[in-house]
């Protein structure tokens, strides 16, 4: 019942970091305009995400252009799309794994293929959280780095958007889901071995009984039988 309720814990924080993860992918707050040195009071704010770039405008107006050239891209923009979108499906892919590999569901009960089908959707969980990582930590280092280059105009400087604090999280609970997943099967993995003898032991046939040999001789012969003087025992009633 323990890993059970593991099992379900770790697929839910699995699932939770799939949505994160996707929302994460999809949203243009990767980077967001610095407010800095003279650029603190401005009409305009910029927003840069994977997919497209977007201008708020103090009047109220949202405008976003999607990035229309695949191969104008930054190499690391590339990248992190790839990469992104591989988490997003590995992740998809590890929660079907799961759902047919938990105790708790009907998919192929009884079968052995059960129990390494959720230690795979929990490994598969583990990797596609250390792909959403690698390329959330690189943007933020890019963040990072741009902001503190001395060099660098502050009307081009940016910092870290709310997309990368949700690619965070999500990856996070991506590979906790994973790990207690893997973990909870693995616990059941080894007292398998042990219930399966107490259930043979318990089944086992009782030993055929044998009377001892003084008590061979002390069943009731038979009204034909003779007695060792050759006198039938008929003879003595």
């Amino acid at each position: 019942m323990a890993s059970m309720a593991v099992q379900l814990l770790g697929f839910f924080l699995g699932l939770f970091g799939l949505f994160g993860t996707l929302v994460a992918t999809v949203l243009p707050h990767w980077r967001r305009t610095a407010y800095v040195g003279s650029n603190i009071i401005t009409a305009t704010a910029y927003m840069k995400g994977l997919w497209m770039e977007c201008a708020w405008h103090s009047t109220g107006i949202y405008q976003c252009e999607i990035h229309r050239s695949q191969l104008a891209l930054p190499r690391d923009l590339q990248a992190a799309r790839a990469l992104m979108v591989l988490s997003c499906v590995l992740s998809t892919l590890a929660a079907i794994l799961s759902a047919v590999g938990m105790k708790c569901t009907r998919c192929v009960r009884g079968s052995s293929a059960k129990n390494p089908l959720a230690v795979s959707g929990g490994a598969s969980f583990v990797i596609a959280g250390i792909l959403g990582l690698v390329p959330i930590s690189w943007s933020t280092n890019d963040v990072i780095q741009d902001f503190y280059n001395p060099m660098l105009p502050n009307g081009m400087k940016y910092e870290i958007g709310q997309a990368i604090y949700v690619g965070f999280v999500s990856a996070g609970l991506t590979i906790l889901g994973g790990v207690l997943l893997c973990l909870s099967c693995g616990e059941v993995q080894n007292h398998f071995p042990y219930r399966a003898q107490i259930r043979h032991a318990t089944h086992r046939a009782a030993p055929a009984y044998h009377p001892p040999a003084a008590y061979k001789g002390n069943h009731n012969p038979s009204s034909s039988s003779a007695s060792s003087s050759g006198y039938r025992l008929n003879d003595y009633v």
